[in-house]
């Protein structure tokens, strides 16, 4: 072989194993002192020719062939010597077809040591401005920096449209040890399609880019070089005013969706893209009153029917619904326009696809190797190695990349549960006891408190909200504290009570009166949000009006009442699409609502009211600004479980702005219904959910009522109601 090079490494390099092309490959220094000489080699698979082209020579230098597999070499006295990163390559094939490209071999890495020393501890919070396919330009040649993390394979190499899918034409050079390959390549641009070949030691396989940017539209798997960079934002004034402001003393009003389904377009394949998908859904939310939208996850999945919770690119907006730069697009708009997005984040597990993250290197790289601790029995999926740096690294900095590139408002993070407890949906001897032979998942739940810490920190006024369904102490409490550092966590204690209290046929509500009353025991013990969310209304329990007894005149006037007691209720509130006009089938990912029931009067009745009250509760601070603490809210009387009422004081942080709450949750109007108040003065009736406006029987007290200075329910005052039934009525003190 030419120039000291070993038959050993040009073997391992023709035959794709090689682990470092660059050490044979692109322009080296050869020789010592006066001798030394500049050794260009350049590996061209199927080729016939190829030169040098030197912009600062007069003529292109022809190049040896020194492996018949396509293995060139052209020696140059040092002073003599082409700039690395300016020569090219004229290379022709067997067909005398002619293509100039710059060597990808002659360019510098764009990971540093500090780089993957960051890495490799798991504290590179924005590792996705250098890992995955990166736009750069090397002394003004343009291209795409790919470096992608797989230590335990034998060979990785870059492979697309552009090299004809062969992974022989762009192997990558293995960093050691962080185990990282990268490789530049010059003249790609955003739109190239991409994945890498991996050589394992069980066979190759082709993955989509961990951190890829984008992908093609499922079936198909392969990533899609973009430019996060190139959208213009105008939404500084919402990003300002969310980092200066309580977060937790605001209204807060979630609309939660499933983008694939609120509205569908007339053609295949029936999907609206992102920008006309914000139009619609700004116009929605500002006329029903929501400050946010929730989406399901909109990060690439390959299955439609996982609604997104089985996610294979985890930097990638699904290219169902457009492009990165359209769902940039949305997300301005909606701030914009005064609406929050927050996002379903889902780091509890991934699934089994080739491409994904399975066995990526050929070994359990992002999962665990041990089954009792790497597979989820219930979804088939696979759990996070969250106490692998590297893996750790690529979840926080997953959840960073949103707020930073997509400037998302909140992230709900699914299925914690499953993260922190080590024997979730496990029998006994299914799992693997902690280093103290707990049940805790130590690494997850020092995942969490990190993920809090660092959101937090960097994103002051951005929401975390967690989907915890167990007792678990301090999710919404501060990390300082021993807390998980949530800003929110679902109330799913309140969810199922409440829901299960409102199937009862109202004659026997009297006797299941405490799950109405239960949750004001621990409401105050976190920060709560009240979900209604997309999880009651699937797999079989049917839509929330169809969950609600009675005839048709109860089932609309419960559904009602039931918003009314929410919207009431200490805590912040969720809601799922379709609910709020009173759908009557259960959620289908795969049609849209069912919108032309809104012709219909009662169901034009339910969304009133719901816009109504998202009114009320966006004017009035008793409503929203003391959620969090047993000052914002008063019983009145929570004993009448005879007539199956219930009243409340909602106070604001200014102890004189409150409101009088009181439900029936009988059919039945309760006339003369007394109620202690604070003082004697006139109590307007500014909401009654019985309004004919919303489809009721026209029942209240409007325009309000006057107090009597009588003592009732340990008060100095009181007031007389008309309860309608199956009703909410709210009065206001006005002096």
């Amino acid at each position: 072989m030419q120039s000291g090079v070993s038959s050993d490494a040009v073997g391992s390099l023709v035959s794709g194993y090689h682990d470092n092309p660059r050490e044979l490959l692109g322009p080296h220094i050869i020789g010592e002192g006066s001798s030394q000489q500049m050794v260009v080699r350049a590996f061209l698979p199927e080729s016939e020719k190829a030169w040098i082209i030197d912009p600062a020579a007069p003529r292109a230098r022809s190049m040896k062939k020194i492996h018949s597999a396509g293995l060139y070499e052209a020696t140059y006295p040092l002073a003599k010597s082409p700039n690395p990163s300016q020569y090219q390559l004229l290379v022709s094939d067997q067909q005398g077809t002619e293509k100039i490209m710059h060597d990808p071999y002659a360019f510098p890495s764009l990971l540093s040591e500090y780089d993957l020393y960051l890495l490799g501890e798991g504290t590179h919070w924005d590792a996705y401005n250098r890992l995955g396919a990166q736009l750069r330009t090397v002394d003004g040649v343009q291209g795409v920096n790919f470096a992608v993390w797989a230590p335990n394979a034998r060979a990785v190499s870059v492979i697309g449209d552009f090299n004809g899918w062969d992974g022989r034409r762009h192997p990558m050079r293995k960093l050691i040890p962080s185990g990282i390959w990268e490789l530049f390549l010059p003249g790609l641009k955003a739109g190239t399609i991409y994945k890498y070949q991996v050589k394992t030691h069980e066979g190759i396989v082709e993955k989509s880019d961990p951190y890829g940017f984008a992908a093609e539209l499922p079936p198909r798997t392969a990533s899609v070089v973009s430019d996060l960079d190139d959208h213009v934002w105008n939404d500084a004034g919402w990003l300002e005013r969310r980092a200066n402001q309580d977060a937790l003393a605001q209204p807060t009003s979630i609309y939660e969706l499933h983008l694939g389904s609120w509205q569908r377009g007339a053609e295949s394949p029936h999907w609206l893209n992102y920008r006309d998908l914000a139009h619609r859904l700004v116009e929605y939310c500002q006329k029903m009153g929501y400050t946010h939208v929730e989406l399901m996850p909109i990060s690439e999945h390959p299955f439609t029917g996982s609604w997104g919770y089985q996610t294979v690119g985890y930097f990638a907006v699904t290219s169902r619904y457009g492009t990165p730069q359209d769902f940039m697009y949305f997300v301005d708009y909606c701030h914009q326009n005064g609406i929050g997005v927050i996002l379903d984040w889902v780091p509890a597990h991934f699934p089994r696809d080739a491409h994904g993250l399975r066995r990526f290197d050929g070994t359990p790289l992002y999962e665990h190797a041990d089954p009792r601790q790497g597979e989820h029995p219930d979804w088939g999926t696979m759990i996070f190695n969250y106490g692998r740096c590297e893996v750790r690294n690529f979840l926080l900095t997953n959840a960073l990349f949103w707020l930073d590139k997509y400037h998302i408002d909140g992230l709900r993070v699914d299925a914690v549960a499953s993260m922190i407890y080590l024997d979730y949906s496990r029998k006994e001897g299914e799992w693997i006891p902690n280093e103290y032979g707990g049940r805790e998942n130590l690494a997850a739940i020092s995942l969490m408190k990190e993920f809090n810490e660092q959101v937090h920190l960097r994103y002051p006024g951005v929401l975390t909200i967690a989907e915890e369904s167990t007792a678990w102490t301090g999710v919404s409490r501060p990390t300082y504290l021993g807390g998980l550092g949530f800003s929110l966590k679902w109330n799913m204690g309140w969810m199922n009570d409440t829901l299960r209290y409102m199937k009862h046929e109202p004659i026997h509500r009297k006797y299941h009166h405490d799950e109405l009353t239960f949750s004001l025991i621990y409401a105050f013990t976190e920060n709560f949000c009240l979900p209604l969310s997309h999880d009651e209304i699937v797999h079989g329990k049917g839509s929330l009006l169809d969950q609600m007894p009675g005839d048709l005149w109860q089932k609309f006037a419960n559904l009602r009442l039931l918003y009314s007691y929410m919207w009431t209720h200490p805590g912040k509130k969720l809601l799922f699409m379709g609910s709020d006009f009173g759908q009557w089938t259960e959620w289908n990912y795969d049609a849209d609502m069912q919108w032309d029931l809104l012709k219909w009067e009662t169901h034009q009745g339910i969304q009133k009211c719901v816009a109504d009250l998202n009114r009320i509760y966006r004017a009035e601070p008793a409503m929203y600004e003391d959620d969090f603490t047993s000052g914002g809210f008063e019983w009145i009387d929570c004993h009448n479980h005879e007539d199956s009422t219930l009243s409340y004081l909602r106070r604001a942080k200014n102890r004189e702005d409150y409101l009088v709450v009181c439900s029936n949750f009988t059919p039945v109007v309760r006339e003369h219904h007394r109620l202690g108040v604070p003082e004697v003065c006139w109590f307007e009736e500014i909401f009654c959910s019985d309004s004919g406006y919303y489809g009721g029987s026209n029942v209240g007290n409007f325009p309000g009522v006057m107090a009597e200075p009588t003592v009732c329910h340990g008060r100095p005052a009181s007031i007389q109601l008309r309860l309608p039934p199956l009703a909410t009525v709210i009065l206001k003190p006005r002096r």
